[in-house]
């Protein structure tokens, strides 16, 4: 939320001619193979890269294969299924109530708080579930930045594959049934908020 907010206010009321090549590079987790986006990231996160060097003499350990480097991982490939939710909501908007914001004196960040975020609940709802629960599930990113280390980065989708690995199929129906329902009521959540928008109205 506090990342992708203001990166689909940015686009969605941007009026720069290249906006086009960050929407692209928010994307890129929707079709690049997770495996890919997941080597790239250790990579920038590993000690040989400034940004790991930094947070070693930092903190004294590694930012790869912490749960700290699992969470930026997982932020990162998450990212398009909040902001693209995020910005539908802000470009729906009417822009007359916008400039009639402006025209009362009102400043762009009071007239985002209190017209447009009120008016993208519905969207800003979506994005959230969205986001959470494809974190939840995500395989080959998280495996490749954070391995699979019991306690501190396993998750349940990794904890399926080694339960299947292991020949415990009961174990691992048990862990999966419980992701199949997260993931329904996850969406139904989110077409039921969706549809009560629609059916209500942005202006309500």
């Amino acid at each position: 939320m506090a990342i992708g907010i203001p990166i689909a206010y940015w686009i969605t009321y941007s009026r720069r001619r290249w906006k086009f090549l960050v929407e692209a590079v928010i994307a890129l987790p929707i079709v690049l193979p997770p495996t890919v986006l997941g080597f790239y990231v250790l990579m920038a996160l590993g000690t040989r890269s400034p940004l790991g060097r930094y947070w070693e003499s930092l903190t004294g350990h590694p930012l790869a294969f912490t749960f700290e480097g699992l969470i930026i991982g997982s932020v990162l490939y998450s990212l398009p299924f909040a902001v693209q939710p995020f910005g539908a909501s802000f470009s729906a908007v009417d822009p007359k109530l916008l400039r009639a914001s402006a025209s009362l004196g009102q400043s762009p960040t009071r007239t985002f708080r209190r017209v447009v975020l009120p008016l993208s609940k519905a969207g800003l709802i979506t994005g959230f579930v969205l986001s959470f629960a494809h974190t939840l599930g995500e395989f080959g990113v998280v495996l490749m930045i954070g391995g699979n280390i019991p306690g501190v980065t396993r998750t349940i989708s990794i904890d399926i594959y080694d339960q299947v690995q292991a020949g415990n199929y009961s174990s691992a129906n048990q862990t999966a049934l419980v992701l199949l329902i997260i993931s329904f009521l996850v969406l139904s959540v989110v077409y039921g908020v969706n549809r009560r928008a629609w059916a209500v109205g942005p202006w309500k």
